[in-house]
């Protein structure tokens, strides 16, 4: 089954999101964000804002004011974004009320290897632990075909994303709910296509960093020292924009995506199938095919623009920049992060993929989401 991905909050936490616009409640430990749900609620929006950034589990079993039905059960379960902790500091993941689930008709069971994972809902719980050690369980292929009709993962993918009788908003539904695998799925029948298709994070270095010193090269033959280093790491700046202006505008085009299946199959190939496998070790870095059909006219604009000793310079530190950058996408998915920025990018971009992909879309740093407002919060979507 698809996992999402939950946050831990204090109290103090939840009782900031008191308005109609931010509605938090707290229901048996676990915290739940009401605000796309309150014009809905059945016994009308007044009373649920009542409880704004509250604990409303007393309200939920007093069967004088209303009793719930299991239907209610079932539309809150989907509105959880987290669980309740007194504290985010000295944790202790082995105590069970740490991690309990809903205690009225529904039924879930903890993962006795991870007390942080629910076995039946595939949720994870995110913090500043669980987020180095994070290793989600696998999907029941034949489990998630049967219920979600998506894509058969014992299958090549390619070949029913291009026959697929389904429309764009299912695609974009299904393919933003993370699916996880032991190994690869595979895309192509064809075995060259598919080898094509996967990558080793080694791959990008070594294929990446002769371009580097060749553009240091030729710069040098005009340049000083001084200057291909000013050069190079404006090259690196340009890189950050980059990264985020195609993370967003081009991997993330979904409302532009026209509702055809070569279309669908493209947005797949491009970005798509890293939302839906994120954890794919070979599916991660960007394929050099492709790492050279969006270079070569970057490369060439970089001549347009500037001289070519200057566009050299350039370039040379903007496919260092990118190198950091895929090395990173690599590092934060698979590798236990070491210093407080990558632990914190780590957190951060595992959102991206868990929570809310339609915000969040820097890999090295939050500067350019923060820049033009797409900053993501664990929890919260976009920051305002």
């Amino acid at each position: 089954m698809p996992g999402r991905m939950l946050f831990i909050y204090t109290r103090e936490e939840v009782a900031k999101h008191n308005t109609p616009t931010d509605l938090w409640v707290i229901n048996q430990n676990k915290v739940y964000d009401m605000t796309e749900f309150v014009l809905d609620h059945p016994g009308g929006a007044d009373l649920i804002e009542k409880w704004a950034g509250k604990d409303v589990t007393s309200v939920m079993l007093d069967a004088d004011q209303h009793e719930h039905s299991q239907v209610a059960y079932d539309v809150l379960a989907e509105l959880c974004i987290g669980k309740l902790v007194e504290s985010t500091t000295n944790i202790n993941f082995d105590d069970s009320t740490a991690t309990s689930h809903l205690q009225h008709p529904l039924k879930h069971y903890t993962n006795p290897e991870d007390p942080s994972i629910s076995a039946e809902s595939n949720d994870f719980f995110l913090n500043s632990r669980s987020v180095e050690t994070f290793h989600p369980l696998n999907t029941d292929i034949k489990s998630d075909l049967k219920k979600e009709k998506f894509l058969d993962l014992n299958r090549p993918l390619f070949y029913q994303m291009f026959n697929c009788k389904f429309d764009k908003e299912f695609y974009l539904n299904q393919v933003h709910q993370p699916r996880h695998l032991p190994n690869s799925a595979r895309l192509f029948e064809n075995p060259y296509l598919e080898m094509l298709t996967k990558t080793p994070w080694y791959v990008i270095p070594t294929i990446w960093l002769p371009g580097v010193c060749y553009h240091i090269y030729l710069a040098s033959g005009t340049l000083g020292k001084m200057t291909i280093a000013l050069l190079f790491f404006i090259g690196i700046g340009f890189w950050t924009l980059l990264e985020y202006s195609l993370h967003r505008f081009l991997f993330h085009v979904d409302q532009l995506l026209p509702d055809h299946p070569y279309a669908l199959s493209l947005h797949f190939g491009l970005h798509g199938i890293h939302h839906y496998l994120p954890m794919d070790r070979l599916r991660l870095v960007m394929p050099p095919v492709l790492g050279v059909c969006i270079a070569i006219p970057i490369i060439r604009l970089g001549y347009i623009i500037f001289p070519a000793y200057v566009a050299q310079g350039i370039i040379a530190g903007a496919m260092f920049g990118y190198i950091c950058y895929d090395m990173t996408h690599y590092y934060l998915h698979h590798a236990r992060p070491f210093g407080e920025h990558l632990r914190e990018m780590k957190t951060y971009h595992l959102a991206h993929h868990y929570k809310n992909s339609e915000a969040g879309y820097g890999i090295t740093s939050k500067f350019w989401d923060h820049i033009f407002g797409t900053e993501l919060q664990p929890g919260l979507g976009k920051v305002e």
